[in-house]
């Protein structure tokens, strides 16, 4: 079985693919979590959770930023 076979997470912007990979590590690193190239089925799911949380915050400040037009004060690498 590999690794994703169950995973149902997909990416809608096939482009986008390589940006959100190198997000999720970033902001793990920023979380001090260890994550390693290829399958990190050894993760906690406290630790998942709290990438995953990490990344919706900060891609919905970079959301409300563009929306209000104040790009200043970047919290995140979301290009």
């Amino acid at each position: 079985m590999s690794s994703n076979s169950n995973n149902n997470n997909q990416i809608n912007v096939p482009e986008a693919k390589q940006a959100m990979y190198n997000f999720k590590h970033e902001v793990a690193n920023e979380l001090g979590i260890n994550l390693k190239q290829g399958y990190n089925g050894d993760l906690t799911s406290r630790d998942a959770g709290s990438i995953g949380g990490m990344m919706v915050k900060k891609m919905i400040e970079q959301q409300e930023r563009q929306m209000s037009g104040n790009m200043s004060g970047n919290s995140g690498s979301m290009r």
